[in-house]
């Protein structure tokens, strides 16, 4: 840490005063793909963590109310041991080291246990939800990260214009996912539910990156966890994985569709929505945030989107605006 990273220097400086602490070793943690950054402060066995959110880019508030829901929820998400609002800093207990992501990379996890694990804590997620709590994931917000595709990925990165045909054959899709998502039963959305914000911690699983949470479509997270920006999983796994948590959703009282197929279709439309979104922020995390290396996981995207379009005859035009946008897995 150096005088020229004067925000870093803040944050040290008012965990250690919030600790009554006179030292103790500073070390990135880890830094996600909006403004907020995450640093780790370790005095002997203890650690905690400090999340940095610039005011003026992304507020606190938000992650100190959803921690808190997901405390109710009985869910494991660290806790809030102090915070600074106005700067934009929080001190929050530490949840480890190791990602759900990192142990499956590295072999060091059984994914079995993992990904149960995660589905156990994502119904019981669900099953606390309440309206009015959260923010709708309503048609206006489906929107406006459906444009991100073409705004960003489109326009910006390949340096297409769409054609008015090919205008309108986006645009017919986009009713199509927004009337599937707004038609499920609606239940708190963790919103990014997936390896890389689980983590290897007691209760499994530790939750991070909820601060977006809204109110949604019940199969947002689900798919979000099983059709992974950095991680894939084969078909039939994914299948079995919807089929163990349809079951156990219905017997948890969960206002799911008891026909298996019906729902699957709308896990397959909303993922579709998802990873539209998600190749449209991959893209504008490049060229508005410099930070590039998300760029490389934008073919996994792809060939999710033009894998589950194939088998819905209403999904076929956005296969062919794939084409002819040249876009491949």
């Amino acid at each position: 840490m150096t005088d020229q990273d004067p925000r870093a220097t803040q944050a040290r400086a008012w965990a250690l005063q919030q600790l009554a602490l006179g030292d103790a070793q500073w070390a990135p943690a880890s830094a996600d793909a909006s403004f907020r950054r995450y640093f780790r402060l370790s005095c002997g066995a203890q650690s905690w963590v400090i999340m940095d959110a610039p005011p003026e880019r992304e507020a606190t508030a938000p992650f100190v109310q959803i921690a808190e829901l997901l405390h109710q929820a009985g869910l494991n998400a660290p806790r809030v041991l102090a915070q600074d609002a106005a700067r934009g800093f929080l001190l929050l207990t530490d949840l480890g080291q190791h990602t759900f992501l990192q142990a499956l990379k590295q072999g060091e996890a059984d994914a079995e246990v993992l990904m149960q694990a995660a589905i156990d804590a994502l119904i019981q997620w669900q099953r606390a939800s309440r309206a009015e709590v959260l923010p709708p994931y309503d048609a206006a917000l489906l929107q406006r990260e459906l444009d991100l595709f073409n705004d960003w990925y489109v326009e910006r990165h390949l340096k297409t214009t769409l054609s008015p045909q090919q205008r309108q054959t986006l645009q017919g899709i986009h009713h199509l996912l927004i009337d599937s998502a707004l038609a499920q039963p609606q239940v708190f959305v963790h919103r990014d539910y997936m390896p890389r914000n689980l983590m290897i911690s007691a209760p499994l699983p530790g939750i991070l990156d909820f601060q977006d949470a809204v109110y949604g479509p019940i199969t947002y997270d689900v798919i979000s966890l099983f059709r992974d920006a950095f991680w894939s999983w084969p078909p039939p796994q994914i299948q079995r994985w919807l089929g163990d948590y349809h079951q156990r959703a219905r017997a948890a009282g969960l206002p799911i569709d008891a026909d298996f197929n019906a729902f699957v279709r709308a896990c397959d439309w909303m993922g579709i929505q998802r990873h539209l979104k998600v190749i449209g922020i991959f893209a504008r995390i490049n060229y508005r945030d410099g930070k590039p290396h998300y760029l490389a996981d934008v073919p996994r995207f792809i060939g999710y989107v033009r894998s589950v379009a194939a088998s819905y005859p209403e999904l076929a035009p956005l296969i062919q605006l794939f084409d002819e946008l040249d876009m491949h897995a």
